[in-house]
């Protein structure tokens, strides 16, 4: 199946009043999420947490004129998600259908406000390269799985643009082996208002946080599509279920955005070059989790 894309310069552009406007409004939103975190998480249940996060992405996406195309309602409670990775959005998009708890690597726990709200709302955060730290988070994504609360990841370890898949690292997939609970695979991608596969969002390679921001601002408009495949379960507890699931979620969400599945194995993390990439090298998502 050919992979129809549109270059960011080729989308119908908006006014640059408009830009403006709405990149005031998403600097006032986040300040909004920061004193929502401050004043109202503390003494707020986590069914009431889980609201404010979903409604606060829900409001992110339409600052910036992005609609969302979901159809995650039908996943277990207690499912850890595994998706591909285009873009920071990524992380509000999946707030913003069904607000779940994120894997980010530790550097985020140190930026500004970005930081601080990462930590407030339920971010498990990781030491990438470092093995032993993996068991600690894997500990508890666990302890969030039981609780019934779902786990998000990404574990290409990277972004893409959206044309293909890397491969999937396995090592935390592991709590989902260990208790049983479904592995959710979804496939994330973005798409111009004549329905064809948009470039603007992706936040790869060389692209700067600033020159990711200015294509998404300059579209008109946007849709994330969030589709889910079957839920996948280990089968056993055996040294090499994790990495079946891992190839297995890859395989469902390369089918499902219709893209070739290539024999591409796991990049190598930072902190891990030098040694030989393995299917359970670590994974983390290199953008911050939302605030509620």
């Amino acid at each position: 199946m050919k992979l129809e894309q549109d270059n960011p310069q080729h989308e119908a552009s908006t006014p640059r009043l408009t830009r403006v406007l709405r990149l005031t409004r998403l600097v006032l939103h986040f300040l909004w999420g920061a004193a929502l975190v401050a004043t109202v998480y503390p003494c707020a249940r986590d069914g009431r947490r889980l609201v404010l996060k979903q409604r606060w992405s829900r409001q992110l996406l339409d600052i910036l004129a992005i609609r969302l195309d979901a159809q995650l309602a039908g996943a277990a409670p207690g499912s850890l998600i595994v998706a591909n990775h285009v873009s920071w959005l990524d992380i509000f998009a999946l707030n913003a259908a069904r607000p779940v708890a994120f894997v980010s690597k530790a550097e985020v726990r140190g930026w500004p406000l970005i930081g601080w709200l990462a930590a407030k709302t339920d971010t498990v955060f990781l030491r990438r390269g470092n093995r032993g730290h993996a068991k600690v988070v894997n500990a508890e994504i666990d302890a969030l799985l039981n609780a019934d609360k779902d786990v998000a990841l990404f574990p290409e370890g990277t972004t893409t643009d959206g044309s293909h898949l890397l491969g999937f690292h396995g090592a935390l997939l592991q709590p989902a082996v260990e208790t049983g609970r479904p592995v959710q695979p979804v496939a994330i991608s973005y798409h111009a208002a004549d329905g064809r596969r948009s470039l603007a969002p992706a936040y790869a390679g060389d692209t700067t946080i600033a020159e990711c921001m200015a294509a998404i601002l300059a579209c008109r408009t946007l849709t994330v599509r969030l589709r889910p495949t079957p839920a996948l379960q280990a089968q056993a507890q055996t040294t090499t279920a994790r990495r079946e699931l891992a190839h297995a979620a890859r395989g469902a969400i390369a089918f499902k955005l219709g893209l070739p599945l290539a024999s591409n194995r796991p990049e190598t993390p930072p902190g891990l070059q030098g040694a030989r990439p393995s299917d359970d090298g670590p994974t983390s998502s290199p953008s911050p989790a939302p605030a509620g």
